[in-house]
Order: structure tokens, then sequence, then C-alpha cells
């Protein structure tokens, strides 16, 4: 039996690896990180992703070995549920069912039936340590509603809760109170420091603890880069403690060793300290790790060590601190300035990384393949310090060149900018700089774009500025007496009427480019650079702009920040058609006709896929993400597809993948559930243009008009209709030709007429008056033919013959003098 073909949006990578501690397996073969609704299992020696553990319905919150089975894995979410795995063959044990969101796991090897996890009380920001008890059952589904209280008014993230020597006691920390919970006693011991109103400059503020596996020790960081090992915590009045303080901002994580004799702890230095013997002369360094550190794991063998870091990296570090192994994930930065690019070379996805840098990462397998560094820079990490930011990114000439867009701007008036012009080397198989180029423009750069076309004999670049300007920039011969070389030089430079330029492109074969000034878009000769049109629509500034392509290569696209899709026609310079719809995205794809748009609603964001020849979509996906899609990008398919169905045609040959907050990159693909089915869509902006809204106005105009047995005419697929709003208006023929065109198209049909209209409009059809009676035999077959199509029997009123000729006498009473009023 073959499946039916339906799409569904799948979630294909890019989450964040470090939202959570990494937890390393037994034997430290493994280790597993959380990734969005999945657990990832790599390998620590291959650095591959051996298994991807998906069967949670949202975010996982937390994960833990079963300290009964080093073969199993638990896992919870903020579904409710808490998981048991086979990790080493990625099977799915066990379901317990707890029934509220579940921010973080926590086991302990005494605690034998029991998990305890940090949930939510009634108040958002108050939330709870409490004990699970986990059934046993030998179904796959269990409820574990047994929950026992344990601590309140605690941290909701799982670096401020510790279990300490072998689950005697546990730990937590929030703002400037540290509690311990005994289990034995089932006593609560509470110490507080001085807050930061009563010191100046002082941050003690706890930000996490960790507790000695062994002993009686707590170790907690705070905001103001110190260490405090807390001791004699048993008694409120005896207790002591020491500082260590090595860390110039806040403490992001701390971690004993297995054996208890190191403390490693990591901030946004990016630097791993390991603190031997808890003393401050005694500590080691693994400097230059890139980023802040945000958490750091020990495997339990002690052999290895583990830091997740702020740029989606997962760092595993020998014990003599030698890097062994990264794991690199998607960084997502502040912005993602450059949008979603592909490169035509590898078919990576390319966007700005961490900063500074563009990152080359893998669709398929989800890893970063490398990065390219653009500012060559040592970035410094001070939060009141401006950076130089990587802005804008192009890539032309079918990946032989890359073009990047720099700045830096303190205060409005000083402004750094810099354009970098990148030659692919294939000696090297990467890019080497070319050209730079000091203040292009004297504002910033809003876009820049690269002549594709096959035919291009000279690579041409075009950047437009809030300046007012757009600058064609070509390849020229910079040639010397040492050595040929070649160069990016301006050769043509563009404005209109002093607007900001806000988007350009090139059409399909480079004859044409579009640049948008606000609300005007203006249409270039790429040969002369001779203005041949512009296109006004006063429906706000256009925030997207993109050509046809193959057989549509005449349309031209632009999306307003109003909420107004546009078509405009480049043969007749006229606007094909227009809909109202709030674009975010706006993508065309590489290998087709069509053209994708996501708009954002209240509820989420909605997909349309169309030609520009056709207003009409292709497909239409309503709620493809609850969150706000910021990128999307066409990645062009190895092997092509073949979707029968011509609503899913569109991906035979590309994929469709798109960005949101959450980092994660989804495409739409071939798969068994379908999430929501085009027929249900409720209206929207594209049906308004076919009358798509109308085909349920008819139904109700049909209920409405059955027993009047009157049926009105349609409007669509008149060619009257068609001529009138589909011609532009200067090669439209003359209003006589169109009108008696367009009453004829009103006229009701013979058969659309009641029977008692059906005599009268016979009558006025015959040119002859006659009283043979053949033609009146003619009249009620024609009543008869009436009655077979449905009409019915008992509501027909045939006319007797004497009836006939009272109405014949009718129309023989001249009624021309009406014309004359």
């Amino acid at each position: 039996m073959v499946d039916e073909e339906t799409i569904r949006v799948v979630r294909c990578g890019g989450s964040e690896l470090n939202f959570r501690r990494a937890v390393f397996s037994a034997d430290s073969k493994y280790i597993f990180c959380v990734s969005g609704d999945f657990v990832k299992v790599y390998s620590t020696v291959t650095e591959e992703c051996v298994h991807i553990l998906h069967g949670h319905r949202n975010l996982v919150t937390g994960i833990q070995l079963n300290p009964n089975n080093h073969l199993q894995l638990y896992s919870c979410s903020l579904d409710g549920t808490i998981k048991l795995w086979d990790y080493i063959d990625g099977i799915l044990i066990k379901t317990f069912i707890v029934g509220c969101k579940l921010h973080a796991l926590f086991t302990v090897a005494q605690a034998e039936d029991s998990v305890f996890a940090i949930v939510n009380k009634e108040k958002p920001d108050i939330f709870q340590l409490v004990s699970v008890k986990l059934p046993k059952s030998s179904s796959q589904e269990v409820e574990a509603k047994e929950l026992s209280f344990v601590l309140d008014y605690i941290n909701q993230s799982p670096k401020c809760i510790a279990f300490g020597n072998e689950g005697v006691y546990v730990a937590a920390v929030r703002e400037f109170y540290l509690s311990v919970y005994f289990f034995k006693k089932k006593t609560t011991s509470r110490f507080t420091l001085s807050s930061s109103r009563n010191k100046k400059h002082a941050k003690n503020n706890f930000t996490c603890v960790a507790c000695h596996p062994t002993e009686d020790c707590i170790a907690s960081g705070h905001m103001d880069g110190k260490i405090r090992l807390w001791r004699n915590f048993y008694d409120d009045k005896k207790y002591t403690y020491t500082c260590l303080h090595w860390h110039h901002d806040m403490v992001m994580d701390l971690a004993f060793s297995v054996t208890g004799t190191s403390l490693l702890s990591g901030g946004c230095e990016s630097v791993l300290v390991e603190w031997r013997d808890a003393t401050e002369k005694n500590k080691e360094f693994l400097p230059r790790l890139g980023a802040t550190i945000e958490h750091i794991s020990v495997s339990p063998a002690g052999d290895l060590f583990c830091t997740s870091h702020s740029d989606n990296k997962i760092i595993i570090i020998h014990r003599n601190l030698e890097a062994s192994a990264v794991i690199q994930g998607l960084v997502k930065d502040r912005s993602i300035f450059t949008g979603l690019m592909i490169d035509p070379r590898t078919k990576a996805l390319v966007l700005n990384g961490k900063p500074g840098h563009l990152q080359f990462y893998s669709l398929q397998s989800d890893k970063q393949l490398y990065n390219l560094d653009i500012i060559q820079q040592e970035y410094i990490n001070d939060y009141g310090l401006i950076q130089i930011e990587l802005t804008k990114a192009a890539f032309g000439c079918f990946g032989n060149w890359l073009a990047t867009v720099e700045q830096r701007q303190e205060k409005e008036t000083e402004l750094e900018l810099q354009m970098k012009l990148w030659m692919y080397n294939k000696k090297t198989q990467g890019f080497i700089l070319n050209t730079k180029i000091n203040m292009p423009h004297e504002d910033c750069i809003t876009a820049l774009c690269f002549c594709n076309a096959e035919k291009s004999e000279q690579p041409t670049l075009v950047t437009a500025s809030k300046d007012g300007y757009f600058k064609v920039w070509i390849l020229t011969d910079d040639s010397d007496i040492y050595k040929k070389a070649v160069g990016w030089t301006c050769d043509f430079v563009g404005s209109y009427h002093k607007y900001q330029a806000t988007n350009c492109c090139f059409s399909e074969d480079g004859s044409l480019l579009a640049v948008s000034f606000e609300e005007i878009v203006t249409i270039w000769d790429s040969v002369t650079w001779e203005l041949k049109c512009t296109f006004c629509q006063r429906a706000g500034k256009i925030r997207h702009l993109c050509f046809g392509r193959l057989t549509c290569s005449k349309y031209l696209l632009g999306a307003t920040e109003n909420g107004i899709l546009c078509c405009w026609n480049l043969l007749s310079c006229a606007l094909e058609w227009n809909a109202k719809l709030n674009v975010r995205v706006m993508e065309p794809d590489p290998n087709s006709e069509n053209i994708a748009a996501i708009s954002q609603s209240s509820v989420g964001s909605d997909l349309f896929v169309f030609k520009p020849s056709e207003p009409r979509p292709l497909y239409i996906q309503k709620g493809i993400s609850r969150e706000e899609v910021q990128w999307g990008v066409f990645v062009p398919r190895d092997v092509p597809e073949s979707f029968t169905s011509e609503a899913y045609q569109w991906l035979n040959r590309s994929q469709f993948y798109f960005l949101t907050k959450s980092q994660v990159t989804a495409p739409l693909k071939k798969g068994s559930h379908f999430l929501l089915a085009e027929e249900s869509l409720p209206t929207t902006p594209f049906y308004f243009i076919l009358g798509k809204h109308r085909q349920h106005q008819d139904e109700k105009l049909n209920e409405t008009l059955e027993n009047e047995l009157v049926q009105l005419p349609l409007t669509e697929n008149i060619p009257a209709v068609s001529e009138l709003l589909h011609t532009p208006a200067h090669v439209l023929p003359s209003a006589a030709f169109l009108c008696s065109m367009f009453v004829n198209s009103l006229l009701l049909s013979k058969e659309t007429k009641s029977a008692k209209e059906i005599p009268e409009d016979v009558d006025m059809e015959e040119e002859k008056e006659s009283e043979d009676s053949d033609e009146e035999n003619d009249f009620i077959e024609k009543v008869q033919d009436t009655n077979n199509t449905g009409l019915g029997e008992d509501i027909i009123h045939q006319l007797s013959k004497s009836e006939e000729k009272e109405l014949r006498k009718f129309r023989k009473i001249d009624y021309s003098w009406i014309a004359a009023l």
C-alpha cells in the first residue's frame, strides 16, 4: 500500500547544544546533549552524531544517566513527561507522564525509584524542587503523579541546584540566599550574603553552585567573579567560607572532579580554570576556548571534562587540560545581518556566526564545516565596547567571488565602513582577500547583489546605501610590472531624487537592474546604465525586491512595509496584481519560477508559494511556525524528487529552509503527516484575488435562492471583465466596444431563468409575431426541457394559448417614448 503524498515541517537542526549541561556515558565513549526537542548522542572520539533520541513534543530541559543502569538515560521536557532511553540502540524504553512542566532533572543513586525535578508553582517566577516517584510497570506509558516537595523558592536554572556527599543534602542558591536541605533530618539551613545595596560596587549575587562528591563542602559562584567554599554548614552559626578569586566577571558554572580533589570554573573570559586542592595558589588554565563558558561537565570515569560555550559549541577536554574534540553547532549571533545564503560550491548554508566570521554549515549533517574570518581582528569581550559588525555578504559568479561589508558606528556622525571582495582559490580550497575598499558609501549599505547571468562577460557588483546612491563595481585588470592581478573599481554611480536606496537585484539574464528608493522602484539598463522606467506604489517603503525567473522573467515583485505585495509587468510597465500580505520573508527558487513568501500574523507564520504569473498560490500552509520566521532560503536538491500532486511540485527540485528565533532550521519535505490540509485553511489574502472566498458565498447564495430558482451569473472568467481589469489603459479598445461586450456578458442565459420568466424572455427574443401551432409546440418543448433539468414539475406553470396571446399583445405596445425621458 502506497502512502499518499504529504508535506510536513521538519526540524532539521540548528538548535542549541549549550542549553543544558552535557552528560557523559559511564565509559566516556559518548556524550549526550539537549538539542531542542531532541537528545543527541555524540561520539567523544569521532565527534559524529551517533543517535538522535526524538519523542518529546516540547523543549527538552534535562538529561541524566540512570544511576541503576549505566546503559540507560533519563530525559525530561516541558511536555510534562520523563522518558527512559536505551542510548546504545537509540530506543525509547518507557515514558512517565508527570502532567506538569519540568524545567530540570536530577538523579541520585541512593533514591532508587525516584528522580528530582524543578517544577512551576502557581506564579510563573516561583519554582520548586520536588521528588518524582517512578512506579514500576511493564507498560510503556506510566503515570507518575506522586510528587514530594523538597525545596521552595529556588532558581529555575539547574546550575543553581546541586546534590552533595552522595545525596545526603541538596544545596540551592537564588539571589543572595543559599539553602541547604538535609534529607535525613528533613531540615533546611539558610545562609544570606549582604546585598549589593549595602556595599559599594559589590555584586554578591549567587550564579551557580556545586557540591563536593564525598565531603561536606559547597562551592558557590558569584556575580563579582568570586568563588566561595562553604563548610560547617550543619550549624547556622558556626559555618565558614573561604574565597577564591580569578575571574573578572561573573562565574558561569562550577564542577568538582570525580574524586573532589579539583574544582573547575569558567566564565566570559573563555578560560577553564582548575583549582587543585581548592587553593588560590595551585591553579591551572586552559585559555582561548573561543567563547563564554556556560556549562562544565565531568565524566563519571573522571578522565574527561566538557565545556559548553555561548557560540553553541561543546569542547571535550582530557584530564591534563588538553582539548581533544570540538562539537560545533549552528552559531546564531545576536542578529543575522547577512541573511541566509547557499554556497554554490559546497551547498552549505552560510550566515554570520561568531563575531566577525562567516560560518559554513552543513544542512545534511547538522554540523559546522568551517569559519571564514572576515574582520580579522581579535574580539574583545566587553559589554560597553562598540564592536565591528559583519552586516552584509553575497556570493557571485557561481561561487567564485564573495562580497562582505563590515561597519562600526559609535555615534551618528562617526561611521567606519569597509567592503571586501574575496576570490575563491582552487589550490587552497578557500577564499582569499582580493580587494579592500574603505568607505564605499557615505552611509550604511542596505543591500548588495552580484550579476549572476551565465552570459555575463564581466563580473559586476551593485551596492545600495542610505546615502541615496547605488554604485556599480566591476572587475578590472590591475596588473603592474611585477605580476598580473585583478581588482574591483567603481564603474557607475546612480541615484533617484536623493531618496535612500533600500534594495537592489538583477534580472535573470542580467540585462536589467532594479533598485528601490524608499517607495519607488527604478529599472536600469545594465549596459548603458540608463533609467528605463519607474514604479511608484504609495504603500510604504519597499522591504523585499526580486525578479521572476524562467518563464516569469518579465515580472518584478516587491513587498512593502505596509503589508502590500505587488507584481509589475516589465513589458507593459504596469501593475499586474497586488495583494494585502504582510511579507516578512520572500525568496525565489533558483531552479523554477516559484517564489516563497512568509507572512507574520498574531498566531504565527504562514507560508505561500506562488508564481508571479498567477496570483493564486500553488501551496499554502498556515502556522508553519509559532515563532517569527527571520530568514528563508531555497536549497537545490542533489537528486530531484517526483511529487505527482500539482500542489507539491514546487518541492521537486528544491527544498525550502527557514530560520526562527530559536535557531531551528526547518525544511518542508516529504513525510507521513500533513500538518494542515490546504482546503481547510481559512481565507487568505491570495484567495481574495481570484475570488476563492466567493465559493463560500456562492454556496450560501444558492441556498437562499434555491426556492426562487434564480441563479445570478458570476463575473469570473468573463472575457469582458478580464479585458477591463487586466489590460493596461493605454492599449484598451474603445469604450463603446467594451461596453456592449460587458453588457452582453451580464445578461441572464436562458438555462438559468425560472419558468415564469422563460415565456417572457422567449417572446422578447422573437423578432416576428406568429401564432403558428408549431411555434407553440416548440415553446412547450423548451419549457419541458427546462423542467427536466431539475426545476420540478410542481413549480413550473405551463401557459395556455390564451395567456400567451395576452403576453404578445404587450409586445406590440411602443415603449420608445421612455428613451426621451
